[in-house]
Formats: C-alpha cells, sequence, structure tokens
C-alpha cells in the first residue's frame, strides 16, 4: 500500500506573522487532535513567511477522506488562514509512495 503526500505551499503577509502562527497552532492541533490526520506545518529555511503544510496518509483511502473529513471547526480555520495568505495562492502538490 502506498503513502501519499500532499503540501500546500504558501506565502504570508509579513505583518501577519503572528497572527498567522498562533492560527497554524490551532490547526495542527485541530487535524491532530480532533481529525486524527499527520499534519505538520513548516517554514521554508531562508524565506521568511513561506510556509508549507504536509499531510501524510498511509493509503488512497485515508487520502480520499480528507475532504470528506472536514468539519465546520476546519472549514472556519481555513477561512481564518485565506486572510494571511499573501495575494491568496497557495500551491498543491500530491506526491505517491513507489516504492
Amino acid at each position: 500500500m502506498s503513502r501519499i503526500i500532499l503540501t500546500i505551499t504558501y506565502e504570508i503577509d509579513p505583518q501577519s506573522r503572528e497572527h498567522y502562527l498562533d492560527l497554524a497552532k490551532r490547526i495542527k492541533d485541530h487535524y491532530l487532535v480532533d481529525l486524527k490526520t499527520n499534519y505538520s506545518v513548516f517554514e521554508q529555511k531562508g524565506k521568511a513567511n513561506h510556509f508549507m503544510e504536509m499531510f501524510v496518509c498511509a493509503s488512497q483511502e485515508e487520502f480520499d477522506k480528507l475532504e470528506e473529513n472536514q468539519t465546520e471547526k476546519t472549514e472556519e480555520l481555513l477561512a481564518e488562514l485565506q486572510e494571511y495568505i499573501k495575494d491568496g495562492k497557495m500551491k498543491y502538490t500530491t506526491l505517491i509512495e513507489l516504492v
């Protein structure tokens, strides 16, 4: 069974950094505790305010459930996140483990 990794990258407005970091912690807690999802947030080394969210799914089924498991709280947190993203641009990448 192949693992699947979903990454979402974006840049936030520098003046929103502290608010974003607080929100990122709440999002991480929600995914880890409430939704039992393997989720992490990283900042790109050498590029302040460039972040990547990473979901690691053990199977295609788990990956498919990412969207299905969205709750009202998830939607509220993600709507708040949109406010901090520079130019509203996000890049999604899906990686499938081969070996």
